[in-house]
């Protein structure tokens, strides 16, 4: 087995541009290793991938993954309205509706109701193979929970839905029986009166020590522990309690998942919201050091305790991974690695799979035959990778 260039090694000689050109990623930058390790190169890496395809758009190059916090720079960002400049010093989030005292906050004023950390990770809803699962990332949160906002403002017995409003906006064509009407709206999202009352919903205004970015929804956002990132509404700047369900276009016609189940027998078709994150895993990055490889990987879920991570090689046994426990959140990613021994030259299938303690299997992509949506795509991820 001939022995793969250290991290030192590729950067000092001209076999960097080689690497980059085997690799097919523009501007990717080896990850940091250890003394000795090297990247053993995936193969799956479509040609034309870009991490950052677009000005509003930007995907974690997950080969980066090399501790439990993504760096701000580097954390996904996607969004419908673009990234609306909020000026922090006139900012204000109203808190309006069913409340018995309506509320306006400047973020100093929310800063000094608290402070408190919140290490949390999730993924678009539109995370799948086709973008390498780069719409993800984990980081340590700090703010306020939601509740300390809402017990502020006294949410009335008939405030039934708590509604969030970002600062970003555009013109919408609403249809309604084959009549459009256009009318300006701001991205919202909501939640049910126990949920949003529940303490786990968080108000963020920092990320891994630092205030929010703009791309990051500065200077305030809401996350939604466990949930998909479509539900943490970036650039918060109103809260509304109201008695009626919300119906805005990212709550009740966008974000939604089409598929069939079999009831009684029967084929039956079911349409649900995009809410909690669905039991995912992800092979991220494999290296070398001597005569060993190494597999990391990891694990998105809604929270419930896991079970278990494994890592098959070409159609061979599944074998256990070990997970980290560098986080202490139950809503933070769980990075997991696999020690692959033995590994003979040339090419080979790699894919993790994940159970959780209720039981629930991470799918294959056949598993999801009757979803018809490309949202909440969970299945596993095959990975290719090239061993000399």
């Amino acid at each position: 087995m001939a022995k793969d260039s250290t991290r030192r090694e590729v950067l000092g000689s001209g076999l960097a541009l080689a690497c980059l050109s085997v690799l097919d990623m523009p501007g990717w930058v080896l990850p940091a290793l250890a003394q000795g390790e090297a990247i053993v190169p995936f193969t799956d890496i479509p040609k034309n991938f870009n991490t950052n395809p677009r000005p509003t758009v930007r995907y974690l190059d997950i080969r980066k993954i090399d501790g439990p916090f993504t760096p701000r720079e580097q954390f996904f960002t996607t969004q419908h309205y673009g990234h609306p400049e909020v000026d922090q010093e006139s900012f204000r989030l109203k808190v309006s509706g069913h409340v018995e005292r309506p509320q306006s906050f400047s973020i100093n004023e929310l800063r000094n109701m608290g402070h408190v950390q919140l290490d949390a990770g999730f993924e678009c809803s539109g995370n799948s193979a086709r973008r390498v699962q780069g719409l993800v990332g984990n980081g340590r949160w700090a703010g306020i929970p939601l509740r300390t906002v809402l017990d502020a403002a006294g949410v009335k017995s008939e405030g039934q839905e708590v509604v969030f409003f970002g600062a970003d906006h555009g013109e919408e064509q609403v249809e309604f029986r084959g009549r459009k009407f256009s009318v300006d709206q701001q991205y919202g999202r909501s939640l049910s009166r126990q949920l949003a009352l529940s303490g786990e919903p968080f108000l963020a205004y920092s990320l891994n020590g630092e205030p929010l970015t703009r791309h990051q929804g500065a200077p305030l956002r809401l996350l939604m522990p466990g949930w998909y990132g479509a539900a943490n509404v970036k650039w918060l700047t109103h809260i509304h309690v109201q008695t009626e369900r919300y119906l805005g276009k990212y709550q009740a016609r966008w974000y939604r998942t089409l598929r069939g189940e079999m009831i009684n027998g029967e084929l039956k078709w079911k349409e649900t919201e995009i809410s909690r994150m669905r039991l995912k895993s992800a092979i991220a990055r494999v290296t070398r050091e001597e005569n060993q490889l190494k597999v990391l990987g990891f694990v998105l879920n809604d929270g419930t305790p896991l079970r278990s991570v494994e890592v098959q090689v070409d159609d061979g046994p599944w074998r256990s991974a070990t997970m980290s426990s560098s986080t202490s959140s139950k809503y933070s990613w769980k990075l997991f690695t696999y020690m692959w021994d033995h590994a003979t030259p040339g090419e080979h299938t790699l894919v993790s799979r994940v159970t959780d303690v209720k039981g629930r299997v991470q799918p294959t992509a056949s598993d999801l035959k009757t979803k018809k949506t490309f949202l909440e795509d969970n299945a596993q991820f095959p990975r290719t990778v090239m061993v000399t």
